[in-house]
């Protein structure tokens, strides 16, 4: 199976779980062997991608601006870049200004992609019967990749993908391993970043940074 092939796949489950005027929104960044693979939850209709007029490319987060002031504070993206997408409001997002941000992701070797690939209208939480639709297409997904390191946001996310009830807080700087087939892959989980989970951004910074130091 190839990426484009599970694309097709992300197409047809939007129709099924997504809103009907919107698009499926794909993983980005770097596609062979990333240092590290961000796992999130779901799109919303804030991402350009997810418009039937945007012709570039598909990827997490066009017109928003948390996760790459995150990105930002890691070191994994250029100031030049993050300070054009602070002073961008999501009309003033341009097809070949996307491209210019997901080529200095790719700079920095990783990854974005989504649970769940069904873009919604709003940040409303889906069910766990949806999120797991998309597991094994998601592990699918990860395997043609084949990052070095995997790091999923939140306690959904974390307890779908490896298959057991999590608690971020319980499992700080934890590693666990998760199998695809025949391939291991070295899997950490932090607080999500995003919404009501910004009020754990300090630790999930902390843990960001030894996780990506290899300090874990």
């Amino acid at each position: 199976m190839t990426l484009q092939e599970i694309h097709k796949e992300y197409d047809e489950l939007q129709i099924k779980y997504g809103e009907p005027n919107l698009k499926a929104v794909y993983g980005g960044g770097y596609e062979n062997e990333p240092n590290v693979l961000f796992i999130f939850m779901n799109p919303t209709a804030t991402n350009l991608a997810s418009c039937e007029s945007w012709k570039g490319i598909n990827a997490p987060f066009l017109g928003t601006k948390n996760v790459f002031k995150l990105l930002f504070n890691l070191n994994l993206l250029d100031e030049h870049i993050y300070t054009s997408i602070i002073n961008k409001k999501n009309k003033d997002w341009t097809e070949d200004f996307a491209k210019k941000v997901y080529d200095n992701i790719k700079d920095s070797k990783i990854y974005i992609t989504n649970l769940a690939k069904c873009t919604q209208i709003d940040a409303k939480s889906l069910k766990n019967e949806v999120f797991n639709e998309y597991l094994s297409l998601l592990e699918e997904e990860i395997k043609l990749v084949n990052p070095k390191k995997i790091i999923c946001f939140g306690n959904q996310v974390s307890s779908i993908f490896l298959g057991k009830d999590i608690k971020v807080s319980q499992v700080r700087g934890k590693e666990f391993i998760k199998t695809i087939k025949d391939k291991t892959f070295k899997t950490y989980s932090v607080y999500y970043p995003i919404g009501l989970g910004f009020r754990n951004i300090d630790k999930v910074m902390e843990d960001l940074n030894k996780i990506l130091r290899g300090d874990l």
